[in-house]
């Protein structure tokens, strides 16, 4: 079967300007362009082309006051509108465009254009919550996206699942009282942005529906894999998604700046399996990610590619290879793991 990869790419997202120095820069996109023109690389995706989200799209998830404060900087050469999030003068419209691109990345999914999809935005979005920006996030693009499917597509159940090295408390709270989205994070913690901590498991009908995993800074490959394989996968496979979509943070990556952890391109590659199968097993292959943090840009460019190529079907991980990647993880990891799973197991008897 040949599997058809959407990518989201557009110039125009390399007009946010976030100022000299700031680890989220248009260099993290350039680099990842670059590598998709490379002779290895080009031809091998379908483009989709981004479009503006409209005011009413974001305001499923944002205040209108918040959306009228980030239309207020526009052509204004630098508005700050928390201490780590900045704005040029036209990042207002290139905030619109990065939850546009992931919205087409999602209708192309869903209505059948292409097989999954990778949103190459900024600025990143989980941070964002409903009244203010956060972390470098102008708007929430993942949670934004969530409820497009379930309104315009019909979609009852949704898995985001965010391996960023930072909480996505915008997600989490988007989401917290509302099992048809189920949130699953895993993150260096206690770190920015302070919240993620593994009793944060939902409140009312979405009780159970919000899921933490938090880190001490040292997990690698085999680490994450276990987590993935031993409280994701079977919390999805009983949940039965309609679409799964990935807040894919690569400041995880074992030479980032701002992280603690040891993934490498190998590993997000293996983590991405995972979440194929599930996609595979319950949605129909429906599979979307966006890109969220990443702030070692020969890092990024390889994990990314190296994510790409396993959604396109070209570096195809076994069972049996995940498994015997797995068993080299630390067994400190499974303190954490059951910490989480008896959290959890009143609302998910798969355990």
């Amino acid at each position: 079967m040949i599997v058809k990869t959407g990518i989201v790419r557009d110039e125009r997202y390399l007009r946010h300007e976030t100022g000299r120095f700031h680890p989220e820069s248009p260099q993290r996109l350039e680099a990842i362009y670059e590598m998709l023109d490379s002779s290895d690389m080009k031809g091998k995706f379908v483009n989709i082309k981004p479009r503006y989200a409209d005011e009413d799209e974001i305001s499923a998830v944002h205040s209108q006051s918040y959306i009228e404060r980030v239309a207020s900087t526009s052509g204004k050469k630098q508005t700050f509108l928390d201490p780590d999030t900045e704005t040029s003068p036209e990042s207002f419209g290139i905030a619109k465009l990065a939850v546009g691109g992931l919205l087409n990345a999602i209708d192309g999914v869903i209505e059948g254009d292409v097989n999954n999809a990778f949103a190459l935005i900024r600025p990143p979005g989980h941070h964002a919550e409903r009244g203010r920006a956060a972390g470098f996030c102008i708007f929430n693009n993942v949670a934004v996206g969530a409820l497009h499917a379930i309104r315009n597509h019909r979609m009852k159940k949704i898995l985001v699942v965010d391996w960023d090295l930072h909480h996505g408390n915008g997600t989490q709270n988007t989401f917290y009282e509302d099992p048809k989205v189920l949130y699953f994070s895993t993150h260096q913690f206690p770190f920015y942005p302070g919240s993620g901590s593994v009793n944060e498991i939902g409140r009312g009908s979405g009780l159970g529906y919000t899921i933490n995993v938090p880190l001490r800074r040292g997990p690698g490959d085999a680490e994450y894999l276990r987590i993935f394989r031993k409280i994701l996968e079977p919390v999805a496979l009983d949940y039965k998604p309609d679409l799964v979509l990935l807040s894919a943070g690569f400041d995880i990556y074992y030479n980032d700046p701002l992280g603690g952890m040891q993934v490498t391109p190998a590993g997000f590659r293996n983590l991405v399996r995972v979440l194929l199968n599930i996609a595979d097993a319950c949605s129909k292959g429906r599979f979307v990610v966006t890109l969220e943090g990443g702030y070692n840009i020969q890092g990024l460019r390889d994990s990314v590619k190296a994510v790409l190529l396993e959604m396109k079907g070209e570096s195809y991980q076994t069972d049996e290879t995940l498994n015997d990647v797995e068993s080299q993880a630390d067994s400190g990891i499974d303190t954490i793991i059951q910490t989480v799973i008896k959290q959890i197991e009143p609302t998910w008897r798969v355990f």
